[in-house]
């Protein structure tokens, strides 16, 4: 009777961080601070391309995808963690749960796609430019932006349909968010079906996207090489460096995670601190990075603030 107590309630627990009195509100007030950071970062990037005229290009439009798809991430974890905190409860229920472990993956999916995405985009900018305005019409950039979230949406609703294979008999989530192995570790029959099906959507979505990248950086290069006009090399090597900075440091903070949760001496809060950090790098640096490389974004931020000081 407790097991089916347990089966059909849809209250579960979280694990949460172990943090000593007196330091929740400066942790709750440090992660607002992040977060709201991270967020403005990513909107005021959106807003940018959405407000100016200029920036409505090929590689813009598909760069759109990346800082809305941050701010997903961001947003999908860090409030409730933060709430957690700060109220002192370990509680969700399941749909709630799913709903959140499915935007991060959708989050983590999101990034390959999307960065595999531009770097197409760069590859037909720099090894066939004359043909560039042809192949990259309005309606052939949408049509990738479009492929990118199906094909992210494909891969991330297969895995989650697998839910409903098994009861739950266990009611305890054993990391601070939702996620699929925390969920899949609530069912009480047999999950090697999707645990494999979990690690073939990685291996799969890693092979897509990094398949495209390096197809795509490898042609750069060797154009890069062949040509003789040093303008043309240092434009190739400034447009396509920040892309090259976003996706090691995903795989960077992506290994990271995976390789803390291997070792058994790692302390637990570290842990859960290590498995929050790829929903919280990406977001935070990606709009900085990307911002910071790009002189026409750049100019066209500080053409706008500079309008909105002369007017005050």
């Amino acid at each position: 009777m407790e097991n089916l107590s347990i089966i059909v309630s849809f209250e579960l627990t979280l694990d949460l961080f172990s943090i000593p009195p007196g330091a929740k509100y400066p942790i709750f007030l440090f992660g607002i601070f992040i977060y709201m950071f991270g967020a403005f970062c990513n909107l005021t990037l959106l807003l940018l391309i959405i407000l100016t005229q200029s920036l409505h290009k090929p590689i813009y439009i598909i760069l759109f995808s990346l800082p809305l798809n941050d701010f997903v991430g961001i947003t999908s974890m860090l409030p409730k963690v933060l709430s957690d905190i700060v109220t002192e409860t370990n509680n969700t229920y399941y749909p709630l749960c799913v709903l959140q472990g499915f935007l991060l993956h959708m989050y983590g999916g999101g990034v390959l796609f999307i960065l595999a995405a531009m770097a197409f985009d760069r590859y037909i900018a720099i090894c066939i430019p004359l043909r560039y305005n042809a192949l990259m019409t309005p309606k052939f950039v949408m049509g990738i932006v479009a492929f990118v979230w199906g094909l992210d949406l494909f891969f991330i609703g297969l895995l989650f349909s697998l839910q409903g294979r098994n009861y739950r008999c266990r009611s305890n989530i054993v990391n601070v968010f939702c996620d699929n192995p925390s969920l899949v570790k609530l069912a009480c029959g047999n999950t090697i079906v999707n645990n494999i099906f979990g690690l073939f959507t990685t291996a799969m979505m890693q092979i897509i996207s990094v398949s495209i990248q390096v197809f795509s950086y490898v042609k750069i290069l060797i154009t890069c090489l062949i040509t003789s006009r040093s303008d043309a090399k240092s434009k190739a090597i400034n447009t396509c460096v920040a892309q090259l900075v976003i996706f090691i440091m995903y795989e960077v903070v992506g290994s990271f995670t995976i390789l803390s949760h291997r070792f058994s001496n790692v302390n637990a809060n570290l842990q859960k601190i290590m498995g929050m950090l790829i929903f919280l790098v990406p977001p935070l640096l990606n709009p900085i990075v990307y911002g910071l490389n790009s002189q026409e974004l750049r100019n066209n931020l500080l053409k706008i603030i500079r309008r909105k000081i002369s007017k005050m």
